[in-house]
């Protein structure tokens, strides 16, 4: 297991106060492979704004040995109340869609680019609506989530959505000129002091609330299987 020494503040360097003005969560990130550890330190992040409005951090979760990690944008309501990424109704239509393609969700590990509920709270409403990260703070966010792969060392990664993409192939991005097609997932910009991405590939389809919103909900959902039956069969021949 791979381990550096944390200051006080549980990041690499003392300067972790400064650098949440600065948008940057690396500070706070741990030298480590171990996932309980990358947890544990995601808790207490202040690497941009949004922990201040959230409940919680919401990181990742599954197995160290997944050979498929699912990235998607950033929690919503229910994952920001309960903790845990994926268990609303977006993560229920990808657990059904996971089965129809024949990927084993046990073996699958889900997380997402930005580890914070980022919301909006219209006036005279209590519900709170969902509101797009921006680049800024998903590059912000962006060290957890290469912590994350460095870890587990998947062999595919499954963008869903624009932002997973961006986190994952730079921008600028267009989710239709990547979807469905399996291609290398990039390694060469490692940050100083940041783990190198896995030697992996990705694959970029849509978030599964893209689905929910669809005009045409069936046929947005065959899209999603079909996009990972891909990834089902790619697992199949490694």
């Amino acid at each position: 297991m791979r381990q550096r020494t944390r200051d006080a503040n549980g990041g690499r360097n003392s300067g972790a106060t400064a650098a949440a003005s600065h948008h940057d969560a690396g500070p706070y990130v741990p030298h480590t492979d171990d996932l309980g550890e990358l947890r544990a330190a995601a808790s207490s992040c202040r690497g941009c704004p949004l922990h201040a409005d959230a409940t919680q951090t919401v990181f990742g979760a599954g197995p160290r040995t997944a050979r498929v990690v699912l990235v998607g944008e950033q929690p919503g309501d229910r994952e920001d109340r309960e903790g845990e990424p994926f268990v609303g109704p977006a993560g229920t239509l990808l657990r059904r869609a996971l089965d129809a393609a024949g990927l084993d969700e046990s073996a699958v590990y889900f997380t997402n680019a930005v580890k914070h509920f980022k919301f909006t709270v219209p006036e005279g409403k209590k519900r709170r609506i969902h509101k797009a990260p921006s680049l800024r703070e998903m590059t912000a966010c962006r060290p957890w989530l290469v912590a994350e792969l460095a870890a587990i060392q998947p062999r595919l990664v499954v963008a869903l959505g624009a932002t997973a993409g961006r986190a994952l192939l730079g921008t600028p991005f267009r989710l239709g000129d990547h979807r469905g097609t399996l291609e290398p997932l990039p390694g060469g910009d490692a940050r100083e002091g940041e783990p190198d991405m896995p030697a992996a590939e990705v694959l970029v389809t849509v978030h599964p609330s893209a689905v929910l919103r669809a005009p045409d909900r069936d046929a947005a959902y065959r899209g999603l299987v079909a996009d990972l039956r891909v990834v089902a069969r790619a697992v199949a021949r490694a």
